[in-house]
Order: structure tokens, then sequence, then C-alpha cells
């Protein structure tokens, strides 16, 4: 048995907290697939994003899905963490991830049947979401022989990690050599934003309650994730609210084409922001 709540108050913040981070960060999916379906199109629609955070959700899935129903995995957690932690993994990232990849893939299934211009996935992101499965796959067969369950759904863990952090570099890099955020929905990365320090806000409320913070490295995935989107989301509103005002001139669509293609995975028309 693992530990439970000495506080039902902070137990009930905790919940709310975790079913606002899911809805945040859920709701902010919806905006491209709507923009795709009203268009009959998905020009302008960056394809290595949709790619990379379809690797980054199926990964965290496994993640969240084996730590909050497998009791192997749980097992696993309390005897190299203690038994008396709290598994770090509440029903709200489980509902997140699901959500997440079902969204995700729908929005590949709009890109398959929409009309697409002359956009493709880049070779630099497929390389990048095949040695990610590789990676993955390895690291199954490594721990078979030992049942090493725990240190199997922490590679899964590091997938989404590193996939988080690649994914929101392309959208600042474009920002800075255009100069400008235009045509790049701002709303999108607030509501980012705010998943992101409700789910941080849960684990400090968690380590509150039980005198310890053992779930922030024992669940260092949804520690970085919260921390890397935070601190990309406040560079994003840096950009378009003080560097790069909105007031601004309007970059010329020759020359957004020219410049995104020279950004690494970045599509070559009307770009939008990348969400969790």
């Amino acid at each position: 048995m693992g530990a439970a709540w000495n506080s039902t108050p902070l137990e009930v913040l905790y919940n709310v907290l975790g079913w606002i981070a899911f809805v945040s960060w859920s709701i902010s999916f919806y905006p491209q697939v709507i923009l795709n379906f009203r268009r009959k199109s998905v020009v302008g629609l960056n394809f290595d994003f949709v790619v990379l955070n379809l690797t980054k959700h199926s990964s965290y899935l496994v993640y969240n899905a084996s730590l909050f129903f497998s009791s192997s995995v749980q097992r696993q957690y309390r005897k190299k963490y203690g038994s008396d932690q709290m598994i770090p993994v509440a029903a709200n990232d489980v509902a997140f991830s699901i959500h997440a990849v079902l969204l995700t893939a729908f929005t590949l299934f709009q890109i398959a049947i929409y009309d697409r211009g002359h956009q493709k996935v880049s070779k630099i992101a497929i390389a990048i979401v095949t040695a990610a499965w590789l990676s993955a796959a390895v690291c199954f067969f490594v721990a078979l022989p030992h049942h090493k369950w725990l240190w199997l759904v922490s590679c899964f863990n590091t997938v989404q990690v590193v996939m988080t952090v690649i994914k929101y570099i392309p959208q600042a890099v474009m920002n800075f050599r255009r100069k400008s955020t235009v045509g790049w929905s701002i709303g999108n990365i607030l509501l980012d934003l705010l998943g992101g320090l409700t789910n941080y806000a849960q684990m400090v409320v968690q380590s509150i309650d039980q005198h310890s913070w053992v779930n922030f490295y024992g669940n260092i995935g949804k520690t970085l994730l919260s921390l890397v989107s935070i601190f990309f989301d406040l560079l994003f509103i840096v950009q378009h609210y003080v560097l790069y005002p909105s007031k601004e001139k309007a970059v010329p669509p020759t020359k957004v084409d020219v410049v995104s293609k020279e950004s690494f995975l970045i599509s070559s028309e009307n770009p939008h922001s990348d969400i969790v």
C-alpha cells in the first residue's frame, strides 16, 4: 500500500489543479483542427511538429498509463523511492495523454485528406522520430530479461521530454528571424502556459502534503515537461508582446517563405504555434 493524503483540502486542490491543466492543454489542440476543417487545407501547418508531437504524446501515454495502472511498475517505484511515497501520476495525466494522442493522430488524418500544397515531412523529422522509437525498442529488449519495467517506462518518459524540447525550437527561431509573430496565435500559448503552471503547482501541492520532494525527481519527466513548457511559453510571450508586437507591419509572404525554408523543421507558409 502506498501513502495516503494527510490533508483533504490539499487533496482537493491537487485534483482541481490537475484538471485545470488537463482542460487548458486539451483545449489548445482544437483551434488547429477546426481551422483545418474550415479551410479544407493544411497548408501552413508544420507537418514536422505534428509528427514529433505524436511521438512525444505516445511515449508520454506509455509512461503515464504504465505508472498509473501497472501494479508491477508501482511496486518497483515504491521499492526505489520508498513504500510511503505516492505514485506521481494522476488520473488527469492519463486522460490528457489519451486525448493528446487521439487529437494529434486526427490532425495527421487531416494532413492525409486535405490539401497539402507542396509541403511534406522533412527528412530531419523522420530521422528524429525513427531514432526515438529505435531507442525505445532497444530499451525494451534490455529491460525484458530482468523485468526492469520502471526503468523501461522512464526511457519513454525521457523520449517525451526530448521531443518536447525539440518541437518548440522551430517556432522560436522563426519568430526571431522574421522579427514578427504575425500569423501565429498567442492564445494557444497562453493556454499552454496555464497548463504548465497548474501542472507544476499540482506537484508542489503533493510534496507539501507528503513532506517530501521525491515526486519531483521520481517523475522527472513531468517536472521537466512543466518547466520546459513554461520556459518556451514565456519566451513566446516576450517575443509577441515585447520584442515583436503585433502592431508591427506584417512580413510579406515571400519573405516568410524564404525564412521558413531556412529554418529547421518549419513549414513554408503561415506558421502556427506548437502546443503540448
